[in-house]
């Protein structure tokens, strides 16, 4: 009997000690850059509040480097889980899809009343519909193939977040009314919140690899940009995010191509191979 007891209490010690353990630091740091991410948008939504429009929309470009790194840092530590999938999901709603959408309404569309708020409810709406496709594309019974982990499915909730911030960047910059003006302001966000919510396949520049002899150049082009940011911020955000948007029909025809060089290759193996573009974090 009091050999068994001996065994209760090992059993429970060492019970307690793997309580006491928990989990290490590693497993914590992508959530709390994730966690980050969604005090900055909380953050923005505060400043347009206040009326601090710049100092709203630098908090979701902060956002949108914390939700960049995160995903990473959970795959280069190993230590990415579906509770950090789910919080990464809340989080890009909050800061990419509520935030721009209230700070451009606070900006702009308050002044047509009803209507601009009907436009300023679309934008989180896609957004809403998007993460629950990249949710679902998560579980998928049949993985997709390899290469369309280089392509999004539609714009990213960030990069549409930045686009539909445009007009309001310009506006900083110039000393015109034009940016702010409500349809321009409201036609933008149309057109970016039906990109989120499109089939319409996009870069991943995250598995994306520049030929050898193409380095330089893209250092040099990088150097180029990040020299126009430095000098004159809001217009050189506002020119990277239409280069962005011209790159859209490179990437439909990227994704064509290779979806039939695949279909290709599958008719002659005999095989079906779905064709769907799965973005590999959002």
């Amino acid at each position: 009997e009091s050999d068994s007891r001996e065994s209760e209490m090992d059993d429970d010690l060492r019970s307690r000690r793997g309580r006491l353990r928990g989990f290490s630091i590693n497993r914590l740091i992508p959530n709390v850059l994730t966690l980050a991410a969604l005090c900055s948008g909380l953050t923005a939504i505060r400043f347009a509040l206040q009326g601090e429009m710049r100092l709203a929309v630098i908090a979701i470009i902060v956002a949108a480097i914390f939700d960049a790194l995160d995903g990473r840092v959970a795959r280069r530590l190993g230590v990415t889980s579906r509770f950090g999938a789910e919080l990464d999901s809340l989080s890009d709603f909050l800061c990419f899809g509520v935030a721009p959408a209230l700070v451009l309404y606070l900006a702009s569309l308050r002044e047509v009343g009803s209507l601009g708020w009907m436009v300023v409810l679309m934008f989180p709406i896609c957004s809403a519909l998007r993460l629950a496709r990249f949710n679902t594309a998560l579980v998928s019974d049949t993985p997709p193939p390899a290469w369309t982990g280089q392509f999004f499915t539609g714009v990213p909730a960030p990069a549409g977040a930045l686009l539909a911030l445009m007009p309001l960047m310009v506006s900083f910059e110039i000393e015109a009314a034009w940016p702010r003006h409500a349809l321009v302001v409201g036609v933008v966000l149309v057109v970016v919140g039906g990109l989120m919510v499109s089939r319409l396949p996009t870069f991943s520049f995250k598995k994306g690899r520049v030929p050898r002899h193409l380095v330089l150049p893209a250092l040099l082009g990088a150097a180029l940009v990040m020299t126009v940011i430095a000098s004159s911020p809001w217009i050189g955000l506002s020119l990277l995010g239409l280069g962005y948007m011209a790159l859209i029909p490179f990437s439909w025809v990227a994704y064509r191509r290779q979806a039939q060089a695949d279909r290709q290759s599958a008719t002659a193996a005999g095989e079906i191979v779905p064709l769907r573009a799965v973005d590999p974090h959002d």
